[in-house]
């Protein structure tokens, strides 16, 4: 009877009836039968009568078969199918043994099959089952999991706060804008007030002075008309023969004598030229007083205007014991910590640096202006501070510069030095006893200063954090060396 699977039917076609294994080297006999090349040869090996066939029995006068390179190529076919349906039949194969990965090693950290455990790679590694090994690894990622779940609500929260800030910003901003407008809308109301006031009072001072020019020219004009009648008449009279003009010549000469003694006009007014510098006076104190608004307005202005947009906060730090290095220890309130010689015996965390003596502070920062001072105590101190990406590596060695992540400076043997790529070295006799280090997230600035003498020693600019969070950062390389976060 067939089996039922084609595949199965497929690889009992394929194999050799004597030695119940793969065709190899194929060949045919009289009857059609199809047998390995060796098992035939050693099935008809020391007989010299009549051979028959193992499978039919069907007896042959001499040994004679034929190679069937057809049933060859067959069989190289229904190899290629065994291995697929290994494949499908279970997760995973060894590709070079064709056997099932059942087994875990520990130091490659690869799955292997039972062949490749017995190998010369893997024969003296630790080997536990898959099964026991996913669960032992499933456990540690779902803690990876786990903390960086608590990380992103740790951000979400960072996030909401800093909406809800950007919002109060905003309103407060929007409120002061209004009332800034307003506080110019009445100085402006106040400023056209009293101008139309003083454009008022000059457009009255200009009718009177017009009123008074007016008055002054009819009197002239009046004048000026009977002036000329009395000449015109005067020179008629001078005409007349003598005795006609001497006949009243008495009333004449009084005529003229009293008519040319008029009043002179008045064309100076006292209290029209008073007026006029009154306003002078005002308009003199208007423009003191605007120049002295203007200045003090304008000073007042750039002083706001010169405040930063982003404070500068002071971070009360505190250190991270889960990253510190074992030869680190601290202070109960984890703002102090020691350089020792001996070891202590820690869980080797992923976040621990291990060899570096390093520790990192307890807040990072992804955004904003943050400030913390660091004192330094000890004899012939070697340290290190500044800042690092929450990326660095821990577990080996690394490069101290901004390429490995890294922006700080050091104190090594009576030098000062940034340790940008390559050093700079500073020009400084002593190690400052404290330092201030400040940190522009925004603008890629780290700054670090002597907090006693308040003099700049070295400035990181244009970093490039990528966003990714930074972490105060502090290296202790010398027994007896302490370091204090100030409050």
């Amino acid at each position: 009877m067939a089996a039922e699977n084609p595949v199965e039917s497929l690889q009992d076609e394929a194999s050799c009836s004597i030695c119940l294994d793969y065709f190899k080297d194929p060949v045919t006999i009289g009857c059609g039968h199809n047998f390995c090349q060796v098992c035939i040869a050693r099935c008809w090996e020391g007989t010299n009568k009549d051979v028959s066939c193992p499978q039919c029995r069907e007896c042959f006068p001499q040994k004679i078969f034929k190679k069937n390179r057809q049933l060859m190529n067959f069989v190289e076919i229904a190899k290629k199918l065994k291995r697929q349906g290994k494949k499908a039949g279970t997760e995973h194969v060894c590709g070079e043994h064709e056997e099932p990965l059942k087994l875990f090693c520990q130091e490659d950290l690869k799955c292997i099959c039972v062949v490749c455990d017995r190998s010369r790679d893997h024969r003296t590694h630790s080997v536990i089952p898959v099964k026991e090994a996913a669960q032992a690894y499933k456990e540690k990622v779902e803690d990876n999991v786990r903390a960086l779940k608590k990380e992103r609500e740790k951000l979400l929260e960072f996030k909401e706060s800093g909406d809800r800030k950007n919002e109060e910003y905003l309103k407060k901003k929007q409120m002061e804008k209004q009332k800034l407008t307003s506080d110019f809308q009445q100085l402006h109301q106040f400023l056209e007030e009293e101008e139309q006031l003083a454009l008022a009072q000059l457009e009255e001072l200009d009718k009177e002075i017009l009123k008074r020019q007016k008055e002054n020219v009819n009197k002239l004009s009046r004048k000026i008309s009977f002036l000329s009648q009395m000449i015109s008449e005067m020179e008629g009279k001078c005409q007349q023969p003598g005795t006609e003009f001497l006949q009243d010549i008495r009333s004449t000469l009084n005529r003229c004598e009293k008519k040319g003694k008029f009043l002179q006009p008045i064309i100076y007014f006292p209290e029209l030229e008073k007026n006029l510098n009154s306003f002078c006076q005002q308009r003199t104190a208007v423009k003191k007083t605007l120049r002295i608004f203007k200045d003090s307005l304008s000073i007042e202005l750039l002083k706001e205007r010169s405040k930063p947009l982003r404070p500068d906060k002071k971070v009360n730090m505190t250190l991270d014991p889960d990253t510190a290095n074992p030869h680190l220890t601290f202070s109960t309130d984890h703002k102090s910590v020691i350089w020792e010689r001996v070891v202590q015996n820690l869980p080797d965390k992923p976040e621990r640096f291990d060899p570096i003596p390093c520790v990192l502070g307890s807040e990072g920062f992804i955004s904003g202006r943050h400030h913390w001072e660091v004192e330094i105590r000890g004899h012939r101190c070697w340290w290190t501070l500044g800042v690092a990406l929450e990326s660095v590596r821990r577990k080996v060695g690394f490069n101290f510069n901004p390429e490995g992540g890294i922006w700080a400076v050091q104190w090594c043997k009576g030098q000062y030095w940034a340790l940008t790529s390559p050093v700079t070295p500073l020009l400084l006799d002593q190690a400052p006893r404290k330092v201030r280090i400040s940190l522009d997230y925004e603008e890629g600035q780290v700054v670090f200063h002597d907090t006693d003498s308040n003099t700049p020693i070295f400035t990181f600019k244009s970093a490039s954090f990528n966003e990714e969070k930074i972490f105060p950062a502090f290296w202790l390389w010398d027994a007896g060396c302490l370091l204090k976060l100030c409050p």
